[in-house]
Parts: C-alpha cells; structure tokens; sequence
C-alpha cells in the first residue's frame, strides 16, 4: 500500500453521516461504536463521535484533492446541498483562486469545511 493519510473528522450522529455522505457517493467500509470510515472511489474519511459538537463552532476541515471536481460537485448538487453563504450543510462553487487552484467548498451538517481541489 502507498503511504497515505486520512481525514478524521467529528460526527454528532452516525447515521446522519452516514446518510449525508451516503447522498453524494460515499459508501461504509468500517463502522464501530467509535469510529466509521466512508470510501468514495480513491477517497476516504474517517469520522469519531462527537455528541455534543456545535456546529456553528467547529473548525474542523480537510481539503479532498480529485482529478475530476466537476463530477464530485454535481454529485453534491444532485444531493440536494445548497449553493448558499450561510448555514449547513452547504456548498460554494467552484472557481480559480488566486493559488491557482480550482476550489469548491462544501460544509457538512457538523459544520466541517471540505475543500474540494482540482488535482
């Protein structure tokens, strides 16, 4: 196996995550009483139990690098997430920063930002 790294990020409820991640492609490969990994072709998160987590507080977040951003956006769209400034979850389009990279964002329903790269 190539060396790799994962995301951990907070979950208030399991199947919440699950159902939410579930919606733009993400399938469980583990799932414990502490712990739940979700596989989406080459990606994958790891999440821990995070009850009492506010997501208006987190500051949570993880950047997901993908050779195709449009696909995964449209997946995000097509799950119903809303292209909004406010609240969460949510979505921010895509478009060139001044890095260079193209980037979307996406806030889950724990308030975790997802950066999604342009490989």
């Amino acid at each position: 196996m190539a060396d790799h790294a994962t995301p951990n990020l907070p979950m208030r409820d399991p199947d919440a995550t699950a159902r939410f991640y579930g919606a733009i492609g993400f399938e469980p490969t583990y799932r414990g009483p502490g712990w739940m990994i979700l596989e989406r072709g080459g990606l994958k998160l790891e999440f821990f139990p995070y009850p009492d987590l506010d997501p208006a507080q987190s500051s949570f977040s993880c950047c997901l690098r993908v050779d195709d951003l449009e696909t995964l956006y449209a997946a995000c769209r097509a799950a119903g997430l809303p292209e909004t400034t406010q609240g969460w979850p949510r979505l921010h389009p895509p478009k060139v920063e001044p890095s260079g990279l193209r980037i979307g964002y996406m806030v889950d329903l724990d308030g975790s930002l997802i950066r999604l790269i342009q490989n």
